[in-house]
């Protein structure tokens, strides 16, 4: 992995944008993100995933990439992040809908923000309380990666040895700690 600190990039759609099926949207992400200045260096397989949570939607299609973005604050990235969401028509009118296009900024190094306390706070929040809030800053790493199949799952394709800071767990051993129902629900296209 090249740069200070390189990103970990979780991507998803489970929506087309007008003919361009999820799996084509991922793919033009990628694109966006190097003429952004962030320079894919290892990109998954792309994976089919269960709509989270169950029934919300149809099924998504994943991947993860890990990311060098240069000196950019993660603060930048995530504002890039999401201005190519915006490209791709993403909408955020109501919280775990369906999306053309997720970008979730996972980790950078071993960054934690904006601090271990609060990190820990939105990483132990109950599910329903998830459904409910969401951050008002960036939270790093993301609070409930950890949890996720569909984040863990493609993660272990290009950054299997990366460690959680607070946790203390690498991506591989914190899959394997998920359900095992829940990683074979994650398959790869």
């Amino acid at each position: 992995m090249q740069g200070e600190s390189p990103a970990l990039i979780a991507l998803g759609s489970n929506l087309p944008l007008g003919k361009v099926d999820p799996a084509g949207i991922l793919r033009r992400a990628l694109a966006d993100m190097s003429a952004l200045g962030l320079r894919p260096l290892a990109v998954s397989r792309f994976f089919r995933t269960p709509c989270f949570p169950a029934g919300a939607g149809p099924d998504y299609v994943n991947a993860a990439a890990v990311v060098d973005c240069g000196a950019l604050a993660p603060e930048a990235v995530l504002a890039a992040l999401h201005r190519i969401e915006a490209l791709h028509g993403r909408e955020r009118l109501a919280r775990w809908s369906g999306r053309t296009l997720d970008l979730d900024l996972l980790a950078m190094g071993g960054q934690v923000r904006p601090d271990a306390a609060t990190q820990a706070a939105w990483r132990d929040l109950a599910v329903r309380e998830q459904a409910l809030r969401a951050p008002d800053r960036l939270i790093l790493p993301h609070p409930r990666m950890q949890d996720r199949a569909f984040v863990l799952v493609p993660l272990c394709d290009v950054a299997p040895d990366w460690r959680h800071p607070l946790v203390g767990l690498s991506v591989a051993e914190m899959a394997a700690r998920l359900p095992p129902a829940d990683r074979a629900g994650v398959t790869p296209i």
